[in-house]
């Protein structure tokens, strides 16, 4: 469950009941959770405790969806599919396969966008676009200059900032989803000790002493 409190519809404050109706209609989204597309919506729920950050994170999608845009949305949507992937966040990417399929981006391209480095489905545009999130997000920004000349060749400066603002907005978001665990990122963590079976001393086992036969010498 989220790490912080879900507001229910009767304490939330007037800027929240816009989405709670668009989201989940009359229901009461902490005691009957669950949107249209199959999430359980805590993002909202949990946003709702500040007005203010719930209102810019709507106006942010708003923005990345406006028809203002000058990049177009296939390009969008296949670097905010690959910022989800990159940063770990099962809820951005699974949201936005879905917005890639709309947006015109084959379902085989979808599902390769995790390995896209080592697949020929993608043209220089594309991979330009891939490489650059990639470098934004793994690298944190430290985009390198032949990565830069190749998406200057596909795309206008103005274009280009869209891009690098919207991505870096995702991956805000992708991080958000999973310090709070929200939505498909309420995860536990994988990475943990496993005890030896039938011991309650595993700690002080020699594990490593073990396996490279070194309790067999003297």
């Amino acid at each position: 469950m989220p790490r912080l409190r879900e507001v229910p519809r009767a304490e939330a404050p007037p800027e929240a009941l816009p989405a709670y109706d668009r989201m989940f209609g009359d229901r009461d989204p902490v005691a009957e959770p669950g949107t249209a597309t199959g999430t359980p919506g805590n993002w909202w729920t949990v946003f709702a405790q500040s007005p203010e950050i719930l209102t810019y994170f709507q106006q942010g999608g708003a923005l990345y969806k406006s028809p203002n845009r000058v990049i177009p949305p296939y390009y969008v949507e296949l670097g905010i599919l690959r910022t989800g992937f990159a940063v770990g966040s099962k809820f951005v990417f699974s949201q936005h396969a879905k917005g890639a399929r709309a947006a015109g981006i084959s379902k085989e391209k979808v599902a390769a966008v995790p390995h896209w480095a080592v697949t020929d489905l993608f043209d220089e545009a594309e991979r330009a676009v891939l490489g650059y999130v990639d470098e934004m997000v793994l690298s944190l920004g430290r985009v390198q200059d032949g990565t830069f000349a190749v998406l200057k060749k596909h795309f206008k400066d103005e274009a280009i900032l869209e891009l690098t603002y919207i991505v870096g907005l995702y991956m805000m978001y992708a991080v958000l989803t999973k310090s709070l665990r929200l939505e498909y990122d309420d995860v536990d963590e994988r990475v943990v000790e496993v005890p030896v079976p039938g011991s309650e001393g595993a700690g002080d086992v020699d594990i490593m002493s073990m396996m490279s036969g070194d309790n067999d010498k003297g």
